[in-house]
């Protein structure tokens, strides 16, 4: 399939954006117009991780672009993360979710909370892509609700023995390593590095998914797992740090769902001007135009969001109430303009000719991670209240 996607900026939002911005978004557009988009479609359909991206992805400085370079990263601002996430997720849900993971789950923990030591061993490797890694909070019993995970570990002499159990991981099947969130002796909620190779750690992979599906979902299972106290985040501890980093990724998802959200448009339109009904192409008729006009306004809105927000976060303003008021608005106009853009292709929206019912069934995973819709609700509404809905 030839990937003929047009960026819509119909408030030539470009203009606010640097050189260097437009760059770095154009470049991963690229890679993605030639390595994503020719195989997407198979991969999904087999429901395979194409793990030969991982590599490629470290190579295009996908993996923590935002980390200083002194740990393997480009040392870039947010904007140009958000941009990265835009353009890989236009391809698929599935790669941008490795991406964010990597990212904001892994390398953000430790570069912001681990040790020297810590920085040095794993964040250049994580980088590269030379190791791939996943993030473990939510528990089989525990997902709104974190800050009541039974993950546990207790100490032994230089090591902890860890015990619990994390599902649906992304990445978790292939990861090298593991940031796990779990509770000490005194119900301190601590980050832990763990490794592949240590005895009592093992990923099975979740299987019959019908989204992201080219991406690899699976659980973290720990049997009496000993780990060495050197591989215990020691910046930070308390349910805030979980949290923090799925701030990171939140950020990542508002701006990757809009890609989504561009990709459906660009496809409605295009092919509403090729699609000859009653001897015009249905493009002139009325009730395709309401759809392409309210698709378009809903995406500059969500352009302007993600704007602003990046700018707030490059100036450690953006708080985590106005992330999730991000990830939910734009998540939300993506998956209404994919349902809208799968009708305008009547038949043909449903087949893999075409990207639209794939984004459509990727953004039913990505309005429920990372913070379902409700719970981003509730965040908005104890921001602008204070009161507290959740318990």
């Amino acid at each position: 399939m030839v990937d003929q996607f047009q960026h819509p900026d119909y408030y030539l939002l470009d203009e606010l954006l640097s050189e260097e911005h437009k760059m770095i978004r154009d470049a991963t557009r690229e890679w993605v117009k030639r390595s994503v988009s020719p195989i997407i479609e198979d991969f999904a359909q087999r429901a395979a991780f194409p793990q030969h991206l991982v590599k490629e992805m470290g190579e295009v400085g996908l993996f923590g672009p935002y980390v200083p370079e002194e740990y393997g990263g480009a040392g870039l601002d947010h904007i140009s993360y958000g941009l990265m996430m835009q353009e890989v997720e236009r391809g698929d849900s599935g790669i941008r979710s490795t991406c964010s993971v990597q990212s904001s789950l892994v390398m953000f923990p430790i570069y912001a909370y681990g040790s020297e030591e810590q920085k040095q061993k794993f964040l250049p490797k994580l980088a590269t892509g030379e190791y791939l890694g996943s993030f473990g909070l939510t528990e089989p019993n525990f997902g709104s609700n974190p800050g009541g995970m039974t993950t546990n570990f207790v100490e032994d002499g230089d090591d902890i023995i860890l015990n619990g159990a994390k599902m649906w991981i992304s990445n978790s099947p292939f990861c090298d390593i593991a940031v796990v969130w779990a509770k000490n002796e005194a119900g301190r909620i601590k980050g832990v590095i763990v490794e592949r190779g240590m005895e009592g750690f093992t990923t099975p992979e979740t299987h019959n998914k019908w989204s992201l599906r080219a991406s690899a979902t699976g659980e973290l299972v720990f049997d009496n797992v000993r780990v060495p106290k050197s591989n215990i985040l020691p910046g930070r501890d308390g349910l805030g740090a979980p949290l923090s980093c799925l701030d990171s990724a939140r950020f990542g998802i508002a701006w990757g769902a809009l890609g989504a959200a561009m990709d459906c448009y660009d496809t409605a339109l295009r092919y509403s001007k090729e699609r000859i009904q009653f001897g015009k192409p249905i493009a002139a008729f009325q009730l395709q135009q309401k759809k392409l006009a309210e698709m378009i306004t809903e995406i500059t809105k969500a352009q302007l969001l993600t704007w602003r927000l990046g700018h707030l976060k490059n100036e450690g303003r953006a708080t985590s109430a106005q992330i999730s008021m991000a990830k939910r608005n734009n998540v939300e106009i993506a998956l209404k303009i994919a349902r809208e853009a799968r009708q305008m292709l009547g038949g043909m929206g449903i087949t893999g000719d075409f990207s639209i019912m794939r984004h459509m069934m990727n953004l039913e995973s990505v309005v429920t991670y990372e913070g379902t819709h409700d719970i981003h609700l509730l965040i908005t509404g104890l921001d602008i209240t204070g009161e507290n809905a959740f318990v």
